[in-house]
């Protein structure tokens, strides 16, 4: 158990949709969706541990009889604060994207944030950041359960009546990103394509990718959507982020140009005042990082642990400092 108190938030989005947000959307702290029709229901992911998966599940119970009935669960990615949670949903087909499935299989599996946190005290920078983000969630408990179904490119599912466009976008944020798009209802499920409230993190890239995912969303001009992490957001939330990754990309290119690594860059964005309010800019770092490989420089953190590594030596470093009066 987390210990947590409820800490997700259900939104009745209209026409039997709905959304399940989490406080403050920061590292682990995911959302969720439901498309119901005809008494039948699709889930847009699960969540970091069990027991966030059942409040969240319970809320869905709550509001609607068709969440009894979740024929459907879409991973939009392999993250596991988007897929721990699968064993909940036990009869339910599981889709996700070929590339998705593939990094789910062969990337960090429950067990190692276990491990991991049971050792923080002795990582260091490491284990202080660990322990501060992920420390709330428990893991020990989990049986990853796999994607039963894959596609490439794009795969329309149906729910009762409704129809739900699954889009393959990465690799970006991962290798396979999806986003689940309601026309119908003209709902976008974006999944980790879209932080609201704070910087994204570029674990697959190249960052291009990202400025044509948001387009995408653009293109529909969406009444409702559901970011991966924040609260609700709008067509402008989306324009931003865009702007945010038009932004790295010239500005990375510059200060490479200047020999300055991506933790020197991201040390020259947070002195500049940058995004003041976006939580997480440690993640600045694999970002310039991604730029400077899209650029053409080899990979400056091949394994994703030396660049979590590097995000927790620059987070623990900018911490605020407690001032003696």
């Amino acid at each position: 158990m987390t210990g947590n108190d409820t800490v997700g938030k259900l939104v009745d989005l209209g026409s039997g949709n709905f959304a399940y947000l989490q406080e403050g959307g920061s590292w682990g702290w995911s959302n969720a969706g439901l498309v119901t029709s005809e008494g039948v229901s699709l889930l847009v992911d699960t969540l970091f541990d069990l027991d966030l998966t059942r409040q969240m599940l319970g809320a869905f119970g709550a509001a609607t009889p068709a969440a009894a009935r979740i024929e459907t669960l879409i991973n939009t990615h392999n993250d596991g604060d988007h897929t721990h949670g699968n064993q909940l949903v036990p009869g339910a087909r599981i889709i996700a994207s070929s590339a998705a499935a593939e990094a789910m299989a062969a990337g960090v599996q429950p067990g190692t944030f276990t491990q991991l946190l049971d050792n923080a005290a002795e990582l260091g920078d490491l284990g202080t950041f660990l322990h501060r983000n992920f420390g709330a969630f428990t893991f020990d408990d989990i049986d990853l359960v796999l994607p039963t179904e894959t596609f490439v490119d794009k795969l329309t599912v149906t729910v009762g009546t409704k129809s739900v466009e699954l889009i393959q976008v990465g690799p970006a944020h991962t290798p396979g990103d999806v986003i689940a798009y309601v026309p119908e209802d003209n709902t976008v499920f974006a999944g980790d394509i879209l932080f609201n409230g704070s910087h994204p993190v570029i674990w697959a890239g190249p960052p291009s990718r990202w400025v044509d995912a948001c387009d995408l969303i653009l293109g529909w001009d969406a009444e409702t959507i559901v970011p991966g992490h924040g609260p609700m957001a709008t067509n402008d939330d989306v324009r931003r982020l865009k702007e945010y990754f038009l932004t790295l990309i010239e500005l990375g290119g510059e200060l490479r140009q200047k020999g300055l690594t991506p933790w020197e860059a991201a040390e020259h964005v947070t002195s500049r005042g940058m995004w003041p309010t976006w939580g997480e800019s440690e993640r600045l770092i694999v970002n310039f990082a991604s730029v400077y490989q899209q650029l053409g420089d080899e990979p400056t953190f091949p394994d994703p642990m030396d660049g979590l590594t590097a995000m927790a030596q620059f987070s623990v470093a900018h911490e605020p400092k407690e001032t003696i009066s």
